[in-house]
């Protein structure tokens, strides 16, 4: 047995080269809030800052080949699941989770790349429904991913309130609604929707103008998920994940203003 003062976290997820998401995104976050990272990798993804070229995927029994020892080593505190692509693997997640001792994880349902590229074949998607998702802690998907799942159009606060509640009753303890592709209007705002236990909280923050951000939905389950494992609730951790996906795109707003300074400069010069 492994004797560890951080609570281990387990990443499921695909590996993106480039590091901008998936498991590599995941484990800074996880160094990030202090918990140790550990990782499975479901799909090895081809694919730089700009889109996604392909993928090739990892079979069910080399999932499972990879997460038995990390779960026979230690006790997993959290897991954060990412990328399923294929049926066999999300049908494979679902039997690990009800034979072992794994805790019931935060899904962020993958399915297409910021670029388009589709990361979810329609069979996965099925079974993740009617298989993973009555077992996770968490569901996290963004407007599309929400509107996919449902069926509806999402236009607003209330759209996302009937889509959370049909996410519910398909089984989900939980689900967070992102709501970073709504238009707000001139002032904008971000919204995101915490439908659990009944309640549902709508969490309101500034909205950040900056260049696109990849990996933030990553990033914020996998947040949620350290914190969990730290011993915060439900919404607790909702709330510092955000707080911490915001800092992410500060910074990356941060980045491209002192880049674009430095390009007027030498221009001038």
């Amino acid at each position: 047995m492994i004797q560890a003062t951080r609570p281990i976290v387990l990443t499921i997820a695909g590996l993106d080269p480039s590091g901008g998401a998936g498991i590599i995104a995941d484990v800074r976050t996880f160094v990030h809030f202090g918990v140790r990272p550990a990782a499975a990798i479901t799909s090895l993804t081809f694919q730089n800052s700009e889109r996604v070229f392909g993928a090739t995927h990892e079979s069910a029994d080399s999932l499972r080949a990879q997460i038995l020892p990390i779960v026979e080593e230690g006790p997993i505190a959290a897991v954060k699941i990412g990328m399923l692509p294929t049926a066999d693997l999300v049908l494979e997640i679902a039997r690990l989770l009800t034979e072992t001792d794994l805790p019931a994880p935060v899904v962020d349902p993958v399915l297409q790349s910021t670029s388009g590229y589709a990361l979810m074949e329609k069979e996965a998607v099925e079974a993740l429904v009617t298989e993973l998702m009555p077992l996770a802690r968490l569901l996290t998907p963004n407007i599309p991913e929400a509107e996919t799942l449902t069926g509806l159009e999402i236009a607003d606060e209330a759209d996302m309130r009937e889509a959370s509640a049909m996410i519910r009753a398909m089984g989900a303890q939980a689900v967070l609604i992102k709501g970073g592709h709504l238009n707000n209007g001139p002032e904008r705002y971000a919204i995101d929707l915490l439908d659990f236990e009944e309640d549902v909280k709508v969490l309101s923050s500034e909205w950040i103008e900056s260049p696109p951000v990849r990996g933030t939905g990553c990033i914020l389950s996998a947040a949620v998920a350290a914190c969990l494992a730290r011993g915060m609730n439900l919404e607790e951790s909702v709330v510092a994940g955000k707080e911490f996906v915001a800092e992410t795109i500060r910074d990356a707003a941060g980045l491209a203003q002192r880049v674009a300074g430095d390009s007027e400069n030498t221009a001038e010069r």
